[in-house]
């Protein structure tokens, strides 16, 4: 079942092991990422996956910002010998 958390990106717990993907297709919010990281230029990615849209690029940079103003918390997790 492929849960929507935008218009874009999507979750789906068969697809790319449930990470956040673009529209269902098979490529991650991650990837573009560290394309965009890696030097790969907004106008270059589209080569790179035909099916990119602009909107799909906006929408991994607000899901990483919108990611990035949860609260996280560090566990102590005990380990069992």
């Amino acid at each position: 079942m492929t849960t929507y958390l935008t218009e874009r990106i999507a979750i789906d717990p068969d697809i790319c092991n449930g990470r956040p993907i673009i529209r269902g297709m098979r490529i991650t919010v991650q990837t573009v990422l560290e394309f965009l990281f890696a030097g790969t230029t907004r106008e270059e990615l589209p080569y790179q996956y035909p099916a990119i849209e602009k909107e799909d690029i906006d929408a991994c940079f607000e899901f990483a910002i919108e990611m990035m103003n949860r609260n996280y918390f560090i566990k102590e997790i005990k380990h069992v010998a």
